[in-house]
């Protein structure tokens, strides 16, 4: 960076960190809405007119006449008022609002710091590949809520998994940039970095069969003990689907088993990488926050099961698993070997 641009990198910064807050504000209300079954309240997707909510009673009466005529209505909700609708239709809303104002706060700033050229040499594309993955994120978010408004009134566990995959891979992105522009410490440790690394990706794969176990609602199964399922460990219907591995893909059992396992590993993972840094006597403090972070995280996976899925705790794991992910990512930043 030049004198210029280094002057205006924590104003960067700043503007990254913002819209990582925005961003895990999305990702709580999206599992809000995905916990109270809002997700397939709003069946059209108005980019524009969609960004207001129904201002009048006759198009509240519309939107809700859409939603009478989809499978989830039919097969599920004929119960439901226009009331009751309103509920979960606030949700839906409410989570493609803050998309739009999450694209808004991300592009007006980056293109006042492209104009007025403070934008540091060789940030540029990548600013912009973020904003793509954005644009990227509100496709899958449509191409999810399509999924569950065909037949079954259920939305693809899969595309959920994808559609919070991405979600997180911008918020890494634009943290770990942030970072960048902060100025953030480091020291360099090559085997710290791997380390990290690969507890990264079994972090990854835990918080993958957690949104497949939300969107299969399987946590609504063997959810009264832990760690054995019933009376088992291994449960007798884990096996149900051929081939063996679908199980831990499609069978509820399987799915909820695989996760449970996971979060053990990840656990010991971060543990590991927790004792590694004690042993390379590191002052980065958030080492320290990573160790406490995993074992409230566990915690609140255990309280969240046998509570039968309790709304406040659901929400809270959720957010948990956000929280661990950037910590782990400021740790492998602080420890990212000098560049050759």
């Amino acid at each position: 960076m030049n004198g210029h641009q280094r002057t205006h990198a924590p104003a960067l910064a700043h503007w990254l960190f913002g819209c990582c807050a925005l961003v895990v504000a999305m990702i709580i209300v999206g599992a809000i809405t995905r916990l109270t079954d809002s997700g397939l309240s709003m069946v059209e997707w108005r980019p524009l007119m969609g960004a207001l909510p129904p201002l009048s009673e006759a198009e509240w009466q519309r939107v809700f006449a859409l939603y009478q005529d989809s499978p989830e209505y039919l097969k599920k909700n004929t119960w439901m008022q226009i009331g009751d609708f309103k509920m979960i239709f606030f949700w839906e809303w409410s989570h493609r609002f803050l998309g739009r104002f999450i694209g808004l706060a991300y592009a007006l700033p980056m293109l006042w710091f492209l104009v007025k050229k403070q934008i540091p040499q060789g940030y540029t594309l990548k600013l912009f590949g973020i904003l793509l993955l954005g644009g990227a994120q509100g496709f899958m978010g449509w191409y999810m809520v399509q999924s569950g408004l065909v037949d079954h009134p259920a939305v693809s566990h899969y595309r959920l998994a994808a559609h919070l995959g991405l979600a997180l891979l911008i918020l890494c992105l634009m943290f770990w940039l942030g970072l960048t522009f902060l100025g953030a410490k480091q020291n360099p440790d090559t085997a710290l970095y791997t380390h990290g690394w690969i507890v990264l990706g079994l972090l990854i794969m835990t918080i993958f069969w957690g949104a497949c176990t939300a969107g299969l609602d399987a946590g609504f199964v063997y959810n009264e003990t832990f760690p054995k399922m019933g009376e088992h460990l291994i449960p007798p219907e884990l096996w149900q689907l051929h081939p063996a591995w679908v199980n831990f893909f499609e069978n509820h059992v399987g799915v909820q088993f695989a996760h449970r396992w996971l979060a053990m590993a990840t656990l010991a993972a971060v543990l590991s990488l927790f004792a590694h840094a004690l042993k390379k006597k590191t002052k980065r403090f958030v080492f320290y926050f990573l160790g406490i972070a995993v074992c409230i995280q566990v915690a609140l996976g255990i309280s969240t099961l046998l509570s039968g899925i309790s709304l406040p705790l659901a929400v809270l794991h959720q957010t948990g698993a956000v929280a661990l992910l950037l910590l782990l990512i400021a740790c492998l930043y602080s420890t990212r070997p000098e560049a050759k």
